[in-house]
């Protein structure tokens, strides 16, 4: 079956981005991300983040993650999502998306996740 190629850059509507490494044999890969809506409030720098996905990838099938620290923030953010290809060859990786930022109690965790 046709392979996708995670390896890239990859940003969506929101202004997010991530790059993607080469993802070795075992389905893991390095990279960075920026994600806009942490950046919203404080000024962040570029994170590293790690993921997995099976190898090899195939098209449509199945679902990789991956996941990224943004220290500076105490935070924490995870993609995961799944790659496509059209009729045309042109590879899309559709994500959902959980931020985790660091509360100081309890009793404000609720609004720790976005």
């Amino acid at each position: 079956s046709p392979q996708c190629d995670l390896q890239g850059q990859w940003r969506n509507e929101l202004g997010s981005n991530m790059t993607i490494l080469a993802t070795n044999r075992a389905g893991t890969f390095p990279g960075s991300c920026h994600t806009a809506v942490a950046a919203a409030s404080k000024q962040i720098l570029v994170s590293p983040t790690e993921g997995s996905s099976s190898i090899p990838v195939p098209r449509d099938t199945p679902p990789s993650a991956s996941l990224c620290t943004t220290t500076a923030l105490d935070s924490t953010a995870v993609f995961v999502g799944q790659c496509f290809s059209g009729d045309d060859g042109k590879e899309v990786l559709h994500t959902s998306w959980l931020l985790r930022e660091k509360v100081d109690s309890e009793p404000d965790d609720w609004k720790a996740t976005r």
